[in-house]
């Protein structure tokens, strides 16, 4: 397992003024932030970023959300980071999140949901190489 994970705050979070509480949970949860950018994803790399989805049914609305507003994007470090995140976030589905899980406490519903978190540490590598430069990340936590 590696000690680096992707995130991002969702568009939905950041216009709820909830990026500050969704820093804290992070810092709470015991995470080092390597990187943090704050920016709006264009068509294009909404596409690219989600490239995965391209068939599914809710890939449109999926590309158009994201590109709704700013979004934060981040990488986090803590030992066994994927999975450490993806417990923090809980189910994508807000309704069937564990009670202080950041979805549950901040997401609105299945596609509104805060924040994304990687789901594999090879996943967690991509993703992070799709927003960030390596002299864009801390080396020393």
């Amino acid at each position: 397992m590696g000690n680096q994970t992707f995130a991002i705050i969702k568009p939905d979070a950041v216009s709820k003024g909830y990026t500050g509480k969704i820093y804290d949970r992070i810092i709470q949860a015991g995470f080092n932030i390597l990187s943090a950018k704050l920016l709006k994803l264009n068509n294009d790399q909404a596409k690219g970023f989600y490239s995965v989805h391209r068939e599914r049914p809710f890939f449109n609305d999926l590309i158009n959300f994201m590109t709704s507003g700013p979004c934060m994007v981040l990488v986090l470090n803590k030992p066994n980071a994927v999975r450490a995140w993806r417990e923090t976030i809980g189910a994508t589905n807000p309704d069937e999140a564990e009670e202080n899980t950041i979805r549950k406490d901040f997401a609105s519903n299945v596609q509104e949901n805060a924040v994304h978190g990687s789901d594999s540490d090879e996943n967690a590598e991509k993703e992070i190489a799709f927003f960030f430069t390596d002299s864009e990340l801390l080396t020393n936590q």
